[in-house]
């Protein structure tokens, strides 16, 4: 289980990118999306995230860049 500040942290990210999709915020959604892959190395990184909450966490990112592969103007 991976600490609350950083799940808090990544589920804001992932919020923003959410609401950016959901509002058609293309440029924004990307941007969001590139920080929550930062986040989520960075604190691999650090060791704030443990391999297993890296693994979910990298699948869904993966998962997110596949669907806005094509996403753009």
């Amino acid at each position: 289980m991976m600490k609350r500040s950083i799940k808090q942290q990544l589920n804001a990210k992932l919020t923003e990118m959410n609401m950016n999709l959901a509002n058609n915020y293309k440029d924004l959604a990307h941007d969001a999306l590139k920080e929550l892959d930062h986040m989520v190395e960075d604190f691999k990184a650090s060791g704030d995230l443990k391999e297993k909450d890296y693994q979910k966490m990298r699948q869904m990112v993966d998962d997110y860049n596949r669907k806005l592969a094509d996403y753009h103007h």
